[in-house]
C-alpha cells in the first residue's frame, strides 16, 4: 500500500482508503470531485454553524484581504480585532472583560490555564492545582492533553504530560459524588480552577449532563476562591440551544474559551474571555508579570473579520430559530429509536444528538466506529461517530428532510453492522 504524503489528523493510513477530494462546498454539503454531495451532519468537526461559504461572512473574508494580511498584534492592534472584542464581551456571560486572542480550541484553553495559573501566581497565592471532569477533552497540546482523558489519544506523550485532579462524571442520579469530591479537593487550598466543558462532553461521548451541576460547581467554587474555566469550544455559538451553555446553567465563569463557531467556521481563531481581576493580577509595572503568551497569527485581521461578520449573522438573521427547528426536528427523528434495543442511552442537548450502538466491545477504538463511518459515507451522509457513539450535530441551514436522510442512514447502518457483529 503506498504511502500517502499528506498526513491527516486522527487517520491511520494502514487501514483507510485514499481520501475523497473535496471540490467545494455549499450550505450543508460538501461537494466532491465527482459532482457527489455529501451531507456534513458534523459540521465538519463541529466548526460551521450556519452553513459552508455564508455569504455575509465570505464577503467579509474578501474585503479584509484587500487591506490586510497579518500584522504583529505584540506591536500593533486593528480595527477587525478591536470591534470582535467589543461585539464578543457584548454577547458573553456577564463580567467578562477582556479577549486575548489565539488560534484554536486547543490553544483557547491552554491559554485559559495559564491566565489561571498567571492569577495567583502574580497574587503569591500557592494555587496550582487544576480541576477537571473525567471522560473530558480540551484539546491536543501538551497542556489541554494533560487537562483530558488519559488513554489511547495521549498514551505515547505521558512522560510529558502534568498531573490534574478529576471528578466522576456528573450523570443522573450521581451528581452529588462529583460535587462532593470537587468541594474536597478545594478544602485542600491548593485548586487554582476547575476546567470544564459546559453541559455535553464533547469527544469524550456526547456525555451530557444537568445545568444544575454546573450551577453546583461554580457556587463552591466562588465559595473557595477558585476560578471557573468553561471550555466553550465546542458548546458555544447555539450548539446546546443557548449562544454559551453557560447560560442555561445561570452561571458566569470567570475564564471562557471559544473557536469553532467564532467565525461561522469559515477561518481559525480563538478568544479567551476573562474577567477584569484576572487581567489586573498582570497589569503591573513589574514586566515579570505579563502575561507570557502568544502564537505567530494571533488576532489575524482578515480571520477577525470573518468573526465579526459572523456576529452580525447573529444580530441581523433569525439563528435562534433556526436552531429550535433543527432541535425540534431531532426531537422528532429520535423518537423512532425509543425502546429500539439497538441503541443506548438516546440523548439530545439543543441541536446535538446522540445514541449509542449497542455492540459487546464499546469505547473510541470499537470496531463498529470505522465499519459505521465507511457505510454512511456510501450513503452520502459525513458522520463520523466515536467508537460506538453516533452523533449528529449539523449545522443550523440543514431542513428537517436533510436531517431525516441523516436518520434514515442510521436506522439502515446500525441494522447491517449488528447483523455482522451478531
Amino acid at each position: 500500500m503506498s504511502r500517502p504524503t499528506v498526513w491527516h489528523p486522527f487517520t491511520q493510513h494502514a487501514l483507510e482508503p485514499t481520501m475523497r477530494r473535496i471540490a467545494a462546498t455549499d450550505g450543508a454539503y460538501l461537494i466532491d470531485e465527482g459532482g457527489n454531495r455529501i451531507l456534513d451532519a458534523i459540521s465538519s468537526w463541529w466548526v460551521i454553524t450556519h452553513g459552508h461559504r455564508h455569504p455575509r461572512i465570505m464577503a467579509a473574508i474578501r474585503a479584509a484581504t484587500e487591506a490586510y494580511d497579518q500584522i504583529i498584534f505584540a506591536e500593533f492592534s486593528h480595527e477587525p480585532a478591536e470591534q470582535l472584542a467589543e461585539g464578543l464581551i457584548a454577547i458573553a456571560p456577564p463580567g467578562l472583560k477582556h479577549v486575548f486572542y489565539s488560534d484554536s480550541g486547543s490553544t483557547s484553553v491552554e491559554v485559559a490555564v495559564k491566565m489561571a495559573l498567571g492569577y495567583f501566581h502574580n497574587r503569591c497565592e500557592p494555587r496550582d492545582r487544576i480541576v477537571v471532569v473525567e471522560g473530558s477533552y480540551h484539546g491536543d497540546t501538551i497542556g489541554t492533553m494533560s487537562t483530558g482523558e488519559r488513554g489511547v489519544f495521549n498514551a505515547a506523550y505521558e512522560p510529558l504530560l502534568f498531573g490534574v485532579d478529576r471528578l466522576p462524571f456528573p450523570a443522573a442520579g450521581f451528581e452529588q459524588e462529583a460535587l462532593d469530591r470537587f468541594e474536597a479537593y478545594c478544602r485542600g487550598g491548593r485548586v487554582a480552577a476547575l476546567l470544564i466543558e459546559p453541559l455535553v462532553l464533547g469527544a469524550g461521548g456526547m456525555k451530557i449532563y444537568a445545568p444544575s451541576v454546573l450551577a453546583g460547581l461554580k457556587d463552591i467554587a466562588r465559595r473557595y476562591g477558585c476560578l471557573l474555566i468553561a471550555d466553550e469550544v465546542m458548546t458555544g455559538w447555539g450548539r446546546t440551544g443557548t449562544m454559551f451553555a453557560c447560560e442555561q446553567a445561570g452561571i458566569a465563569p470567570d475564564i471562557l474559551c471559544t473557536s469553532k463557531g467564532l467565525t461561522g467556521g469559515a477561518v481559525p481563531l480563538a478568544a479567551t474571555l476573562s474577567t477584569a481581576e484576572i487581567f489586573d493580577a498582570h497589569w503591573s509595572t513589574d514586566r515579570r508579570k505579563t502575561f507570557f503568551h502568544s502564537s505567530s497569527y494571533t488576532a489575524n485581521p482578515i480571520a477577525c473579520a470573518a468573526a465579526v461578520a459572523n456576529l452580525e449573522v447573529w444580530r441581523s438573521e433569525p439563528v435562534l430559530e433556526r436552531i429550535r427547528d433543527v432541535e425540534a426536528a431531532h426531537r422528532r427523528h429520535l423518537a423512532r429509536f425509543e425502546g429500539d434495543p439497538r441503541f443506548i442511552d438516546i440523548r439530545q442537548a439543543g441541536t446535538i444528538a446522540a445514541l449509542d450502538l449497542a455492540v459487546p466491545a464499546g469505547g473510541y477504538l470499537a470496531e463498529a466506529g470505522p465499519r459505521m463511518r465507511r457505510l454512511f459515507r456510501e450513503r452520502g451522509v459525513l458522520i463520523r461517530p466515536l467508537g460506538n457513539v453516533v452523533y449528529l450535530m449539523p449545522p443550523y441551514c440543514v431542513t428537517a428532510q436533510e436531517l431525516g436522510h441523516a436518520y434514515d442512514a442510521i436506522d439502515e447502518v446500525a441494522t447491517i453492522v449488528l447483523e455482522c457483529t451478531g
